[in-house]
């Protein structure tokens, strides 16, 4: 009973009495065509006229089925009453073609087994009621309205009605239960996702990524970068803080600094998590112009070499280059320490930029923090963003060396 009455089901039914309310108007339009040929009979008064109508109004109904909305209100129904998961069907208004032919083969079996199931609830569901009260009330019988046959008045037939009654509310149930069953198995072939509807998925899921992973890109850099610097700035002034008072002042100095710059990038970064516009690519991080006060606060001692107009780089490879150099002196001040002098060219040629950083390795075994290690693949997937590489190793033996190398032509997709 419960295939037949249980809250599933139920909720099914109501789906297919809402499918038969829906065709109704379309029904009432079918029986005014059909009376313009048909002047001498009502359609109500007879079946052929009425399945004549109900042929009309299942085109007109289909046609409806093809506007955009009539899918997302499709799929609201179905998930709603008919039990299907979520995931198997589409979101949003149908767009193509092939969409919208679906949802129109959708509303018509909708709206078709609809009216049929509602048709049988209504003229059904009172005869076998008044059938199962035959026994016991004389005037239903003598009812000159119903005109029973004889046959149903005899004493066997009574005792049958009560069961035959039943018989028919059952079998009602057991024809909506298949019919909502046979709706719930057609609504994720019809409302399902489309070919298309899966590849714009796949890139609003790779654009949310590719999002994702230039904020862990930024906050990386310019957080990892800051901190790294200020907690040995501030070991280092910790350790003179007693013999050497000016190197406290000029570290705690470079420490306010350092902070005071992080946090407006930081405020850059959560800029575009809040969808503020603050650039040509949503950030607004500093850039090669900004390098000189990067280099004089880094904590490590820097001999740079520039060769060409930095100026001249457009912004978004300015700003990546700018990330890059960060995320090298991070490394060698993380893994050389404060005295490792470290060499820095940057080469701005007709077609590309040019980014060559040395530093000494120190021999000893750098400490990895937990969750590290994503600085080198951020610099390489800066790089390939803009058409360009980096690579990164051991050189000469005793040295580290990360070079990148940035074209200054880039199309405009990927300036983002």
């Amino acid at each position: 009973m419960t295939l037949l009455l249980g809250r599933q089901a139920r909720l099914r039914w109501l789906h297919l009495i809402i499918g038969g309310a829906l065709l109704m108007p379309y029904f009432l339009v079918g029986t005014v065509v059909v009376g313009m040929y048909n002047r001498d009979g009502n359609a109500f008064d007879s079946l052929p006229l009425q399945l004549t109508a109900f042929a009309y109004a299942l085109p007109m109904a289909a046609v409806t089925g093809l506007f955009p909305l009539a899918r997302p209100l499709s799929v609201a129904a179905v998930r709603a009453l008919c039990g299907v998961p979520a995931e198997r069907l589409a979101d949003g208004p149908a767009r193509t073609r092939q969409a919208r032919v679906r949802t129109a083969g959708w509303l018509t079996l909708h709206l078709a087994l609809g009216a049929v199931i509602s048709g049988m609830t209504l003229a059904l569901t009172p005869f076998a009621v008044t059938v199962m009260t035959l026994p016991f009330l004389s005037s239903v019988r003598n009812s000159a309205v119903l005109d029973l046959p004889r046959a149903l008045t005899r004493p066997w037939a009574l005792a049958l009605a009560p069961f035959a009654g039943l018989a028919m509310l059952v079998a009602l149930a057991g024809c909506a239960a298949a019919a909502g069953a046979l709706l719930a198995r057609r609504a994720p072939l019809l409302l399902g996702p489309t070919p298309d509807d899966r590849l714009a998925a796949a890139e609003r899921r790779a654009a949310d990524l590719a999002v994702r992973n230039r904020l862990a890109r930024e906050l990386h850099d310019s957080v990892g970068h800051a901190l790294s610097a200020v907690t040995l700035q501030a070991g280092a002034a910790r350790r003179v803080l007693d013999s050497d008072p000016e190197f406290v002042r000029e570290a705690l100095a470079a420490i306010e600094e350092t902070t005071r710059r992080t946090v407006g990038e930081l405020d850059s970064v959560l800029g575009l998590l809040r969808q503020e516009d603050e650039g040509e690519d949503g950030l607004t991080g500093p850039a090669l112009d900004a390098l000189d006060g990067l280099l004089a606060r880094c904590g490590v001692p820097v001999s740079y070499v520039a060769r060409g107009d930095p100026g001249t780089v457009p912004a978004a490879v300015s700003r990546a280059a700018y990330r890059i150099v960060q995320e090298g002196l991070s490394n060698a001040l993380r893994h050389g320490g404060r005295a490792a002098p470290v060499e820095l060219r940057i080469a701005v040629c007709d077609e590309e930029l040019a980014i060559t950083l040395d530093n000494p390795l120190s021999g000893r075994t750098p400490v990895v923090r937990p969750g590290g290690g994503r600085g080198l693949r951020g610099i390489a997937e800066r790089a390939v963003l803009l058409g360009g590489r980096a690579e990164a190793g051991p050189h000469d033996d005793d040295r580290w060396r990360l070079t990148a190398r940035l074209p200054l032509h880039i199309p405009a997709q990927e300036k983002r």
